[in-house]
C-alpha cells in the first residue's frame, strides 16, 4: 500500500493541477495570466520529474494547488461592472403582508433579433394569496442532454411571472460553457414577463421550448417564490458567482426546493444532464403521467405556439392551450 497510495495520489493530482493551470490562465490578471499559468505548469512538471521520493514531489504539487485554490476562492463577485443592457438592472423585491412588489421586471420588446430590442423595466405587484400554480420551461439550444430551465408562477388575477437563473454578462462578453466553470460570470436572476424571457429564446435564438405544469399546490408554489425572493434580494448586497457545474439554472432550483423539502428531494444525475430533467419529473409523478412519457413530452413542446403568439397580450394563455393538465394533488 505504501507503493500504491502515492501513485493513486498522483492520478488525482494530474487533473487538479490542470484545473489550477486553467484557473490561473482564465481568472488570473489579464495582462500576465498566461505567463503565470505557464510558470505554474512548468514548475509542477519539473517537481514531479526531478524531486524524489515521489511522495515529496506530490506534496509540493498539492501545496501549490492549495495555494491556487485559496486565491481562486477569494476572487470576489461584483455588482459594479459594465453590464450588458439586458442584465443591467438588478431585480429587488419588497414585501407588505401578502403583497410582493418586484422592481426591475424585464419586459423588453424584441424586433428582428435578440440584440434588437426596446428596453423596458417594470415594477409589478403580485399577491401571494392569488398564486395558482407553478410551471417549468425546459429550453434546448443545441445538445439534447443539456438544457436551460426556467420557473414560472401562475396567478388567478395576473399574468405569470417567470424567473430565469442565468449568467450576468459584461459588455462584449459571450457565454462560454468552458468559462462557465470558472469565475467569469456573476449569478443573475432574470425576473421577467414570459413574452420576454421565453419568447426571445424560441423566436430569435432558435431554441426549442417545452412547458410542464408541475404537481405543486398553491402553498408550495408560494413558499418557493418567497425562497427565490430571499435570494434575489441577497444578491443585491452580496453578489455571487455562476458556475456551470455547481451553481447553474438547475442546481440552484434544486437548492431552493431542497431547502423547503429537506429529505424529500433526492439527488439524481439528471440534475446535471438537465436535458433529461423532464423524464425525472415524470418518473416521480411531478408532471402529467396519464400517457407514456414520449407522448407527454411531445404534447408539452410549445415552440410553434410561442412563435405564433409573438408579443400578444394573451401570450401566456395561448402557449398553455392544449397542454397536458397539471397533476392533481391527492389527499
Amino acid at each position: 500500500m505504501r507503493r500504491v497510495i502515492p501513485w493513486l495520489f498522483a492520478i488525482v493530482m494530474v487533473p487538479v493541477s490542470l484545473w489550477a493551470v486553467a484557473a490561473l490562465w482564465i481568472d488570473g490578471p489579464a495582462s500576465f495570466a498566461a505567463g503565470i499559468a505557464g510558470i505554474y505548469a512548468l514548475a509542477a512538471v519539473f517537481v514531479l520529474w526531478r524531486l524524489r521520493p515521489l511522495r515529496h514531489a506530490l506534496l509540493v504539487v498539492a501545496i501549490g494547488f492549495a495555494l491556487v485554490l485559496v486565491w481562486w476562492l477569494g476572487i470576489a463577485a461584483r455588482n459594479d461592472r459594465d453590464w450588458m443592457p439586458d442584465v443591467a438592472q438588478l431585480p429587488g423585491v419588497e414585501r407588505k403582508g401578502s403583497q410582493l412588489t418586484f422592481h426591475n421586471v424585464r419586459n423588453f420588446h424584441y424586433k428582428t433579433s435578440d440584440a434588437d430590442y426596446t428596453p423596458n423595466w417594470e415594477t409589478r405587484t403580485i399577491d401571494l394569496d392569488h398564486v395558482s400554480g407553478l410551471d417549468m420551461f425546459v429550453s434546448f439550444w443545441g445538445p439534447t442532454l443539456y438544457a436551460h430551465t426556467i420557473m414560472s408562477w401562475e396567478f388567478d388575477n395576473a399574468p405569470p411571472l417567470a424567473i430565469s437563473i442565468e449568467t450576468r454578462k459584461e459588455q462584449g462578453e459571450q457565454y462560454s460553457a468552458l468559462l462557465g466553470f470558472f469565475r467569469q460570470y456573476e449569478l443573475y436572476y432574470v425576473v421577467a414577463d414570459e413574452r420576454d424571457v421565453i419568447g426571445v429564446r424560441a423566436r430569435f435564438r432558435g431554441e426549442r421550448e417545452y412547458l410542464y405544469r408541475l404537481k405543486t399546490d398553491a402553498e408550495g408554489a408560494r413558499e418557493l417564490l418567497l425562497d427565490y425572493v430571499s435570494s434575489i434580494n441577497e444578491l443585491r448586497d452580496k453578489p455571487t458567482w455562476y458556475n456551470a457545474l455547481t451553481t447553474n439554472c438547475t442546481t440552484v432550483i434544486y437548492r431552493h426546493v431542497k431547502t423547503l423539502a429537506p429529505g424529500r428531494v433526492s439527488l439524481d444525475w439528471r440534475l446535471l444532464a438537465n436535458g433529461r430533467l423532464d423524464e425525472w419529473l415524470y418518473e416521480h409523478g411531478n408532471i402529467n403521467t396519464t400517457q407514456p412519457f414520449a407522448q407527454i413530452r411531445a404534447a408539452s413542446e410549445v415552440t410553434d405556439k410561442i412563435k405564433a403568439a409573438g408579443a400578444a397580450a394573451d401570450f401566456s394563455a395561448r402557449i398553455r392551450a392544449g397542454l397536458p393538465a397539471r397533476p392533481a394533488i391527492s389527499g
